[in-house]
């Protein structure tokens, strides 16, 4: 299927560049060969563009409770914080992908770097909250940009035989970002509390743009391809996403029910996506591609890559919350997020050493796998659990996170350019939302049940107290000799040796309701893999019995998932 945008013919004239040398697509850069140090340079540069990207929202993450209270802000005022940059930075594809196919590459980092380093200076003067929101806002469109460049200068370091483990090696930077930020935190707010984070993040903004003007990307090919309609797609998209985003991010501290705005929100996000595909379903030249967006292996391909970030939450949100409700802080936990990114640097590596066609289903599949044995070794989690007994479960499931983001890639991509050019919108719009959601939807859904369990067995706990319970009474008198040498009145020394009793029955009823999302996770990881297992069952036998319907990779492209 030919793409609409191409009819139009370049903006300006084609250069004549050899086969290996010519852009994938327009948008893209051209891939001309380079010196060894020069390809070392592109590389670094990635690393810089790629690490920078996804450390300003990273360090916001980890550090969050430390902002809250220089802020003084509530938890409800202090989620939106990580919400905002979500809320802009989920829909920017819509826009940017186009942007840069039109104007070029150039533009496209001239403004978006600058518009990054604005935003992380911006944060150094945030000391209003309607600032800081403003500038979260802000470094989520800026983001982006900085994500895709990123992925450009890599591609620029690989010759074009190896674009292939160039795309996997780009992709995984960004993700070393989250350890990293935990990992950095502790010595940055030991310098000066919060703002040196943002100082850091500045500093580092401002070496990108340092390095991407000496070393340029090469150039491409610039084609007309914006519609007025764009602009209306993405004026009901954007919103629509957004909302969807705000619910996930405040579900679990405003609470589900609590709040009749969500409600209003998700349905209003309901009818403004219903309103887009309306108008994309009827476009000539659409935006998305609803036809495409609808068929079977698409959706399987949307369930699945939102499934497994889903389910890559145990880490973020089982693992961390689990250390922190055990009071270990961000000192103690910097071993174990060590040890994730060493699972991530092993997980990139080994995708992209075994990057090919015949590797995409099995490497998806092994990442699943992990995930699963991650999820059960966790189960049998204590009170008396610390970061070093989680050392063998985050590794295998950081492997996981730097093992499928590539493949998955790869699927999607082929699957969208065998209908054409124009249909990789769509598939980067499909791609960012199903990362994003299932990023969010995790903590959201994970957390909930936690709550759920844990008020169970916070209820079952204390009904077992019985204070005439010899056994009790005895543990009840055990906890009030604590504060024998600091509280005289015997009265007052038992009630506060009950409300120690209280807190070790909370602690233990939340250690059982963690270990009862691990156990959820790992069921819902191997529903996953036997349903992955299906389809490529399915397909092998699809295969031999109509050959032509598997030649090429993009057929089976949405197999495993």
């Amino acid at each position: 299927m030919a793409a609409p945008a191409l009819m139009n013919g370049p903006l300006e004239p084609i250069p004549n560049w050899t086969d290996d040398e010519k852009p994938s697509m327009p948008g893209s850069p051209s891939t001309p060969k380079h010196s060894s140090p020069i390809r070392a340079a592109y590389i670094a540069i990635a690393f810089l563009l790629g690490i920078t990207g996804g450390l300003g929202n990273a360090l916001v993450s980890a550090n969050l409770q430390n902002i809250q209270g220089s802020l003084g802000l509530t938890p409800v005022e202090a989620a939106w914080l990580p919400a905002a940059y979500l809320m802009v930075n989920i829909s920017t594809s819509l826009i940017l992908f186009k942007f840069r196919q039109q104007f070029g590459l150039r533009l496209f980092a001239e403004i978006g770097l600058p518009m990054y380093v604005a935003a992380t200076i911006l944060h150094l003067f945030a000391d209003s909250y309607a600032t800081a929101l403003l500038a979260r806002a802000v470094s989520g469109f800026a983001g982006a940009t900085i994500s895709t460049l990123a992925i450009f200068y890599t591609l620029q370091a690989f010759p074009k035989a190896r674009l292939g483990q160039g795309l996997v090696i780009g992709l995984g930077i960004s993700q070393l970002a989250t350890p990293l930020a935990w990992l950095l935190s502790p010595a940055l707010l030991d310098l000066g509390e919060w703002r040196t984070l943002y100082f850091f993040e500045s500093g580092l903004a401002l070496c990108c743009l340092a390095a991407v003007v000496s070393l340029k990307l090469p150039p491409g090919i610039r084609i007309k391809v914006f519609e007025g309609r764009d602009f209306l797609t993405f004026a009901l998209l954007a919103p629509a996403l957004a909302l969807i985003v705000a619910v996930l991010a405040q579900g679990r501290t405003q609470w589900w029910t609590a709040q009749p705005w969500m409600a209003g929100a998700l349905i209003a996000a309901v009818v403004l996506l219903v309103a887009a595909v309306l108008v994309e379903h009827h476009r000539a030249n659409p935006l998305i591609q609803t036809h495409w967006l609808g068929t079977a292996s698409t959706i399987r391909f949307a369930i699945g890559a939102m499934g497994i970030r889903f389910l890559l939450s145990e880490q973020t949100y089982g693992a961390t919350g689990l250390l922190r409700t055990l009071g270990m802080g961000p000192d103690q936990v910097q071993p174990l997020y060590a040890v994730m990114l060493i699972g991530l640097v092993v997980g990139i590596g080994t995708s992209a050493l075994t990057f090919n066609q015949k590797s995409v289903i099995p490497q998806i599949l092994s990442s699943v796998v992990l995930i699963a044995i991650g999820s059960f070794l966790d189960w049998n989690a204590t009170s008396l659990t610390r970061p070093h007994d989680m050392f063998l479960s985050q590794f295998l499931i950081s492997t996981a996170a730097g093992l499928f983001m590539g493949p998955l890639l790869l699927v999607g991509v082929m699957s969208a350019l065998k209908k054409g050019p124009n249909y990789i919108v769509s598939f980067a719009v499909l791609f960012g939302v199903s990362q994003s959601i299932g990023g969010l939807a995790g903590p959201a859904i994970f957390g909930t049940f936690q709550q759920f369990r844990e008020h169970e067995y916070s209820a079952t706990i204390n009904a077992g107290i019985d204070p005439t319970n010899p056994v009790v009474a005895q543990r009840l008198q055990i906890q009030g000799q604590v504060y024998g040498r600091v509280i005289a009145d015997p009265v007052l020394r038992q009630t506060q040796g009950t409300a120690l009793l209280a807190q070790t029955a909370t602690r233990e009823a939340n250690v059982r309701a963690y270990n009862d999302v691990f156990l959820l996770n790992g069921i819902l990881t191997l529903l996953l893999l036997s349903w992955s297992l299906f389809n490529v069952l399915r397909l092998v036998i699809q295969a031999k019995t109509n050959p032509p319907v598997a030649t090429g990779p993009a057929s089976g492209a949405a197999a495993p998932i």
